[in-house]
């Protein structure tokens, strides 16, 4: 089953007064499975949130089409807006002033719950993201990451199958991030979809299951998160631990080495380069007769494919 299945998705900002024109999203074909976390990633201006607000019927798309779990974006919005919770970073649609359960219930009203049920509704909700015991206090007292919180609550209000996070825990402490993280590995347990746009690469390998790429309104990777780093071509490497300069300088001249590279942390921490992945097991040969501390076979992270097909633009580390 499909949650999302946009093909050829184009948007243009008109050229106006004080406006040159832009092309936002330029052909862009997504899907999102059911039950599955994907990540939508792009530096900032890459067409990330206009293509979550063709999505959720916020934007009509210039050109192509989307479905929401079989209904057009265009053709049939309020189908759509039944279906989908979008979830912001900061304070946008929250009410400082008020208490969190205040905010859930005037939420909950708009997406026409009444009486009994919105109150059950916005307890559950209160209770489920660990916000039971401040329910009644000002939401300008909370933190960041507890602001976080309520904004899920609030997204999911209206219990939508399918919900997109735009910069979930960006700001927030390492500890409230595990958490939300948390919470969203348990809606996907509930056979939730789930969009999530970060610049958080640590973030999208732990919990999605498939990544997309996107700059300048254009899709340059979508694929599986295990093998993204294919994208690349042939690059395995070894890493290995070593204080001796003259084996470091050895592996360098090595025939099935391209270089040897020293990796961020500690002194001592190596990066041999094979020419081909033929040449992985050689090399780790060659290493462990040699009594290095310690050698292994690697694959570049998401983040070293970000930073190879897009460059450090909007990357946040």
């Amino acid at each position: 089953m499909t949650a999302v299945l946009a093909r050829g998705v184009g948007r243009i900002y008109p050229k106006t007064r004080h406006n040159p024109g832009v092309v936002a999203l330029d052909g862009v074909d997504l899907e999102l499975a059911e039950g599955e976390v994907h990540a939508l990633l792009g530096p900032n201006g890459a067409g990330k949130t206009t293509l979550v607000k063709i999505i959720s019927t916020v934007l009509l798309p210039t050109s192509g089409t989307v479905e929401v779990q079989g209904h057009d974006v265009a053709r049939d919005p309020r189908a759509v807006r039944r279906v989908v919770g979008v979830v912001f970073g900061g304070e946008r649609g929250l009410y400082t002033r008020v208490s969190a359960r205040r905010n859930l219930l005037f939420w909950g009203a708009m997406y026409g719950l009444q009486g009994r049920d919105l109150s059950k509704r916005a307890d559950f909700l209160l209770e489920r993201v660990g916000l039971a015991g401040r329910a009644d206090e000002p939401v300008e007292t909370f933190s960041r990451g507890m602001k976080q919180r309520l904004h899920l609550a609030r997204g999911l209000v209206h219990d939508p199958r399918v919900l997109f996070l735009d910069e979930p825990t960006s700001g927030m402490d390492p500890v409230a991030a595990r958490e939300f993280r948390n919470l969203v590995r348990e809606l996907q347990s509930e056979g939730r979809s789930v969009l999530l746009a970060t610049h958080d690469m640590a973030e999208a390998t732990d919990l999605c299951q498939r990544v997309t790429l996107i700059d300048h309104g254009k899709v340059l990777l979508s694929e599986r998160t295990a093998i993204a780093s294919r994208a690349l071509g042939s690059q395995l490497r070894v890493d290995f631990e070593s204080d001796d300069a003259a084996l470091v300088a050895s592996v360098r001249e090595l025939p099935f080495v391209t270089d040897v590279e020293q990796r961020d942390g500690p002194a001592g921490q190596w990066r041999g380069l094979p020419r081909s992945d033929e040449d992985v097991r050689p090399l780790l040969q060659w290493l462990v007769e040699r009594d290095v501390l310690s050698a292994r076979r690697s694959e570049p992270s998401l983040e070293e494919v970000y930073l190879r097909m897009v460059g450090a633009r909007g990357l946040a580390i």
